[in-house]
């Protein structure tokens, strides 16, 4: 969901926290348009995860899927023409990317033997990455979502690779904070006759993210495992009658939970999950919000946590 909401708002797609968690993926239930497009990214992300994770692979057929559901249509590579990369700010265009459907099937399935290791090449992984990215940026097969595409082709690119474990590196929190910087370089690549000097400022920047942003998901990883372990150790000392696993699980796989969301995790009738959750908003681990008919139970530290984390490391490195 991080991922999911700063690639979107590098899309002008901006929510806020309390949006996107306060919408409901399963039943369909979202507070803003945006919390939707965010909601329907993580899908996309973690769909595509499953896949790779699955196959070994990352086909064409696997990007059209992302973004598939990432704009919720089929409508697949584009087939006619007129698609131009324009500068917000002054209407110029600045790229016109392929604009023949031949073109586009014939550049995407070059990238796609590259993906896989059919066209063979001694680049290291990342340094790949980077050019993939580029790449499907430059082609830009799709009539809309190309950028959010691209950056979960990103990360899972690097799955395969062996390179992530889980889709959870948070590289497009640094192309947001950098999102100048990053135009700037897709574009001087093109611009320069795709020149080695300009490929290497490329590459740099985001090598450099892939550094960046893997301090700063390290250090959120280990404050969640700290977090959950304090709280842990408080359910089993206050309430050691209602204390499970499952009902940690449930309350880290979420900064928000819910009396369905219990019931549903540790097979509980209704009433006994009221009860559970009533017990742990006493003992301080959650706070209760009443939103419309539907009560809310937040993990205030985890919250805090997913919240605070990549500002915290920003400054530090400043």
């Amino acid at each position: 969901m991080q991922e999911a909401k700063d690639s979107s708002a590098i899309e002008n797609i901006v929510t806020t926290h309390d949006e996107i968690y306060l919408s409901d993926s399963r039943k369909q239930l979202f507070v803003s348009l945006a919390a939707k497009e965010v909601h329907a990214y993580a899908t996309a992300l973690r769909d595509g995860f499953e896949q790779v994770r699955k196959s070994g692979l990352l086909t064409n057929q696997d990007i059209k899927n992302i973004q598939a559901t990432i704009e919720q249509n089929n409508a697949g590579f584009r087939k006619l023409p007129g698609t131009a990369l324009k500068n917000e700010q002054t209407g110029e265009i600045i790229n016109t990317p392929p604009q023949h459907a031949d073109d586009i099937v014939n550049l995407m399935g070059d990238l796609e033997r590259f993906i896989n290791g059919e066209i063979q090449s001694d680049l290291d992984p990342l340094v790949k990455m980077a050019v993939i990215h580029h790449q499907l940026e430059s082609i830009h097969p799709f009539y809309n979502g190309n950028g959010r595409t691209g950056r979960i082709v990103n990360i899972l690119y690097l799955v395969q690779q062996g390179l992530l474990d889980t889709p959870i590196l948070y590289l497009s929190r640094y192309i947001n904070r950098n999102k100048n910087e990053y135009y700037r370089l897709l574009q001087m690549v093109r611009n320069s006759g795709y020149s080695l000097a300009a490929w290497e400022e490329w590459v740099i920047f985001m090598v450099t993210g892939i550094e960046e942003t893997s301090h700063q998901t390290t250090i959120l990883v280990n404050e969640i495992k700290r977090l959950m372990q304090h709280h842990k150790t408080i359910l089993r000392e206050q309430l050691p009658k209602i204390y499970n696993q499952d009902l940690i699980n449930n309350l880290f796989r979420h900064p928000y939970t819910k009396i369905e969301f219990v019931m549903d995790d540790l097979q509980i009738h209704r009433a006994t999950a009221a009860r559970h959750l009533d017990a742990v908003v006493q003992a301080g681990i959650l706070s209760k919000h009443k939103m419309g008919t539907h009560n809310y139970y937040l993990n205030d530290a985890l919250f805090d946590l997913l919240h605070n984390v990549g500002t915290q490391q920003n400054a530090q490195d400043d």
